[in-house]
């Protein structure tokens, strides 16, 4: 049975996790340190255009201005102007000091600031309103066959103010007119009291916040296939229970708190798991691993066969090993959310049949993935290209910090590497017009290095151009730090006595811990969102969830055509086949066939995804909304 677990029980994270059995499905983790601004509302300011770069600069009330593309600003703040020939520039029209209503598409991240766009999404338990975006709206791609023409018509008869769109999320696949209009309502009456907030204040500020990781996790992950939502604290389990109870009542009797003495998630042996999304490498059943090293450009993963020995010859050892990969890559990217571009390096195949196996492998595993995935072909290289749209910061961002030492980069220089640069630096600085000393501080092992193997290079380098090199041992400086100062003669004659070698040890600079309470003090608190709190006018309908039809899918194959005929004739289960289990199939065929060329359309659209130029067509952004909000 599936289970989705909420550990509050320390202050400072929250998680979330959904299992099957034991096994690890999917994570979610909320730091109180880090704040998340995705999918927040604000009001913003404009601060300057750049047509060179086709966007806006908008101060939205945080630290780092935001970033808004011309292609995310709606008609509504063009307003009247163009060339004369309908078309608008949006650098002719946008002014500085222009108020607008943007929503956050992407967080910082690194030296970038957030991306924006003023077309808004509000996203409930079954639709994602549009409010300000009319060509906008559909049906999730993920829901195909006669579930999708069932929700179109079931969307055809909700109310949809003009001007605005729906999209239909996975979620209202058998649920009722009533239901999505109940949905629908909520998510009108919220825009309502946002747009309201927006034009009762001037100025850059929070309008509406992201609800809390609680209410997101049991609105996009709660499925009917979850037996269970375990939580083990009471403020968090009130919540989920509130929540439920306004949305879902029919399922309110499924969350439950959780009060063993033995931590929740060690209850369901998940911890090593959550620890593999931390490290660099996961093994495999087998014995080979997957390596994942985040880059600039790119998540590189490498396939290693390690120890794996099992197959017959190493065509088979390679793809046994290269399908446990596809499986354990497809998981570990939701658990660790890695967004962008990944590039996989499986083992080489030389059997094409083998190598389409693999992707089969990859793509089935990752239609669990709530992200939406595009994925390519094994190259002739043996790598995989595929892009994953990023939902959250990625696990890592929010976790770790750069090293100090290394910067990041995960190395640093040899002893002698650092010694030999120290040598480098002394002659150029010993080069410079009236030199007369240089001092470098190094870390001992380095010193010990450059006063032994090369001390004669520094006595030349002394000879040559006259200068004194002192090189002082510090214990407290680490590989690849020194500290170097050049001294010119005017500063060597002055009448202060020079201090010993010894004495000029620099210290690390001491922690004030009391000055930095203070400045932690001063840090300005999270600020508060101008509408919050706004709970559904009416309850939700308790409409009992309709059962799954697994057989009626399979009817039609079983009973149609030639073997169907022969299976009837000699079977004894004569009330199987009545005549109006047959009919149902062709009273819904038009429906079919009008479905079958949406999923067509649907198949040219996933193609053109991958299109850069695409990304500028207002028309297509219903379909990047409904990938993003299932």
């Amino acid at each position: 049975m599936k289970r989705m677990l909420f550990n509050a029980t320390q202050a400072e994270e929250l998680r979330v996790a959904i299992v099957d059995g034991q096994k690890l499905i999917d994570l979610d983790i909320e730091s109180a340190a880090k704040e998340q601004r995705k999918s927040n509302i604000y009001k913003a300011v404009i601060t300057r255009v750049e047509p060179s770069l086709e966007a806006a600069f908008v101060d939205y009330g945080a630290d780092r201005h935001g970033f808004l593309p011309f292609k995310e600003i709606g008609r509504n703040y063009l307003g009247a102007g163009g060339d004369g020939q309908g078309r608008v520039r949006p650098q002719d029209v946008l002014k500085e000091g222009q108020e607008l209503i943007v929503q956050v598409e992407k967080d910082e991240r690194g030296n970038k600031g957030a991306a924006l766009t003023t077309y808004i999404s509000l996203a409930g338990r079954y639709l994602v309103l549009m409010p300000n975006n009319p060509r906008g709206g559909g049906v999730s791609r993920r829901v195909e066959g006669d579930e999708r023409a069932e929700l179109r018509e079931v969307m055809d008869a909700l109310e949809v103010p003009a001007g605005m769109s729906l999209i239909a999320r996975t979620a209202a696949i058998g649920r009722s007119a009533e239901e999505l209009q109940w949905d629908l309502n909520y998510l009108l009456q919220l825009w309502g009291a946002i747009d309201g907030a927006a034009h009762a204040q001037a100025g850059a500020f929070l309008i509406y916040q992201e609800g809390s990781l609680v209410i997101r996790a049991i609105r996009d992950y709660f499925q009917p296939d979850i037996g269970e939502i375990l939580i083990d604290t009471d403020d968090v389990y009130e919540q989920a229970r509130q929540f439920m109870a306004h949305v879902m009542p029919q399922n309110v009797n499924r969350v439950k708190r959780y009060n063993d003495d033995v931590p929740l998630f060690s209850r369901f042996q998940i911890e090593h798991q959550i620890e593999s999304a931390y490290g660099r490498q996961v093994t495999l059943p087998s014995g080979g691993a997957v390596v994942i090293d985040h880059t600039e450009a790119l998540v590189s993963v490498d396939v290693n066969s390690g120890r794996a020995t099992k197959g017959a010859d190493i065509e088979e050892t390679a793809l046994r090993t290269n399908l446990e990969a596809a499986d354990e890559v497809a998981r570990q990217l939701r658990l660790r959310d890695l967004g962008g571009l990944i590039v996989i390096d499986f083992i080489d195949m030389e059997s094409s049949k083998n190598q389409r196996e693999v992707e089969n492998r990859l793509r089935d595993a990752l239609r669990h993935d709530r992200a939406r995935v595009q994925t390519g072909k094994i190259s002739r290289f043996g790598l995989l290209e595929l892009s994953r749209q990023r939902l959250r910061p990625a696990l890592a961002e929010t976790s770790y910090i750069p090293c100090p030492r290394c910067s990041g980069t995960g190395h640093i220089r040899s002893t002698e590497s650092s010694a030999l640069h120290i040598v480098r630096i002394l002659e150029e600085e010993a080069m410079k017009e009236n030199t007369g000393a240089v001092h470098v501080q190094v870390p001992v092992d380095v010193a010990t290095f450059l006063l032994n193997e090369k001390r004669v290079d520094i006595a030349h380098i002394e000879l040559r151009h006259k200068v004194n090199l002192l090189i002082v041992p510090n214990r407290h400086l680490e590989t690849p730090q020194h500290e170097i100062v050049r001294l010119r003669h005017d500063q060597l004659n002055q009448d202060e006595a020079a201090l010993p070698s010894y004495q000029m040890v620099q210290m690390p600079a001491e922690v004030n811990y009391a000055d930095a309470a203070i400045e932690e003090s001063k840090k300005p608190a999270r600020v508060e969102a101008a509408v919050r709190g706004i709970s559904p006018a009416q309850p939700a309908p308790n409409v009992e969830a309709k059962e799954d039809k697994p057989a009626a899918v399979a009817t039609p194959a079983a009973t149609g055509g030639f073997f169907g005929w022969v299976k009837r004739l000699f079977s004894s289960e004569a009330p199987a086949v009545e005549a109006p289990a047959a009919e149902a199939p062709r009273r819904k065929r038009s429906e079919s066939s009008r479905d079958e060329s949406s999923r067509g359309d649907n198949r040219r659209g996933r193609n053109r995804r991958g299109e850069r130029n695409d990304r500028n067509d207002r028309g297509d952004r219903k379909d990047k909304e409904s990938g993003r909000n299932d």
